[in-house]
């Protein structure tokens, strides 16, 4: 059995464990008796008019039990130390949390200039500007994550901008974090942002192929 047997690009989708059961039975209201398999850590399903799909735990945990919806869902626990990051340019987020609750977080702003049409040397020192106002964001980010992440145990979730994270866990302690998926694409980080975040950090991660 093989995830890509239907041949198109997967939709990837978050699936609270809980709701997990229910999504299973109606793939395969949609798509007919589904053959559930386990493989490399992974839960495949195999339905009767092609379409496929292969749900990963979250924290990027690998499944070991039974080809069961049940039972899959059971093994989706959250770690008791682990943390979530989210960084947009001029914005941030993160938490610390044990389990699915969050003991320490930071939401903060900073101001970073949008892009300007302007030429020639104007250009040139509104675009200086505006990457000392980035990096003084990321610093600002890093500073907090420092302290809120400090000999975290577990795994972080990162989401928000790509190159923006990366510049806030650039240097120590910060580049010791382990690191795993999902990648969370966020708006920019506001609180009700990072308690989503929270939430699909521990979701079924499922990549689904339709049938054509």
């Amino acid at each position: 059995m093989s995830p890509g047997a239907a041949g198109s690009r997967p939709s990837v989708v978050l699936v609270p464990a809980q709701r997990w059961p229910r999504w299973v039975l109606n793939f395969q209201g949609r798509h007919g008796a589904t053959a559930l398999e386990v493989t490399s850590g992974d839960l495949f399903g195999a339905a009767a008019d092609g379409s496929t799909f292969a749900a990963s735990l979250p924290f990027a945990e690998r499944y070991a039990g039974l080809p069961d919806a049940e039972a899959f869902a059971a093994a989706c626990a959250a770690p008791e130390d682990w943390g979530v990051l989210l960084v947009r340019k001029g914005g941030f987020a993160m938490a610390r949390v044990a389990g699915r609750t969050v003991v320490d977080s930071k939401v903060g702003q900073r101001h970073v200039q949008g892009r300007t049409k302007a030429g020639g040397q104007s250009q040139q020192r509104f675009a200086r500007r505006r990457d000392n106002q980035a990096r003084a964001a990321y610093e600002a980010a890093a500073g907090h994550a420092a302290r809120i992440l400090h000999g975290l145990s577990g795994p972080l979730v990162t989401g928000g901008d790509r190159a923006a994270v990366e510049e806030v866990l650039a240097g120590p302690p910060l580049d010791r974090l382990t690191v795993v998926g999902p990648w969370l694409a966020v708006p920019d980080p506001r609180r009700a942002v990072l308690d989503a975040a929270v939430l699909d950090a521990c979701a079924v991660q499922v990549a689904v192929h339709n049938a054509s």
